[in-house]
């Protein structure tokens, strides 16, 4: 396992804690969390990496800073965003199937990114590497999401890409055709034509 995979299972896992202190000590909107410190303690990580967690989570509105006072959690009612990627949500059915839809907007949005910023010679290595290696599709599209060159749409994807994965879904069969098709078609720098790559691959209708 690379050193980003292990970092990425970190914020799943300061959200389930963060979810099992609200529930055991009542918290709400406004109380403060745990240190870093402590919140390092309890899930046996570094600090360093409990920082990044929550610099993340701070982004996506969950929680927020204050300056010499502490960390502390908003009030999220309207933010979607928030609640779509809040383990509170995942008992909705509803909210499971907005989960897999809102992966796979932003799979299809970096994949547009991907197609205006990179080099013909990036695309040719991404192309080389699909080609001649055994990959998983969440191995595929850290790819994609990386080359995409947008922080936040790859801290975004990597959440949702771990709720996903919790979900336990029953998994679409794609074949390595469909993801050197996504390629070509990088490569093509045809909007329309990628549109349609990746709709095959997920077997879905529109996008």
């Amino acid at each position: 396992m690379s050193q980003y995979q292990k970092d990425s299972k970190i914020y799943v896992e300061i959200v389930k804690e963060l979810r099992t202190m609200i529930d055991r000590d009542g918290l709400k909107p406004g109380d403060k969390l745990p240190s870093e410190r402590e919140l390092s303690e309890r899930l046996i990580v570094g600090r360093s990496s409990v920082r990044e967690a929550l610099r993340a989570l701070e982004l996506l509105g969950l929680i927020e800073t204050r300056r010499g006072e502490g960390t502390f959690i908003r009030d999220f009612q309207g933010h979607q965003l928030v609640q779509l990627l809040s383990t509170f949500i995942l008992r909705d059915e509803k909210a499971k199937k907005d989960i897999v839809e809102t992966k796979y907007l932003i799979e299809m949005d970096c994949l547009l990114l991907v197609q205006n910023k990179s080099n013909d010679d990036q695309l040719l290595s991404f192309k080389s590497w699909a080609d001649s290696a055994v990959f998983t599709d969440d191995e595929f599209f850290l790819k994609v999401a990386m080359l995409a060159d947008n922080h936040l749409f790859l801290r975004i994807w990597t959440i949702l890409k771990d709720y996903y994965n919790s979900l336990k879904m029953d998994k679409v069969e794609t074949t390595k055709l469909e993801y050197m098709n996504v390629i070509n078609t990088l490569l093509s720098r045809q909007r329309a034509e990628l549109r349609e790559a990746y709709r095959s691959l997920r077997k879905m209708s529109n996008v």
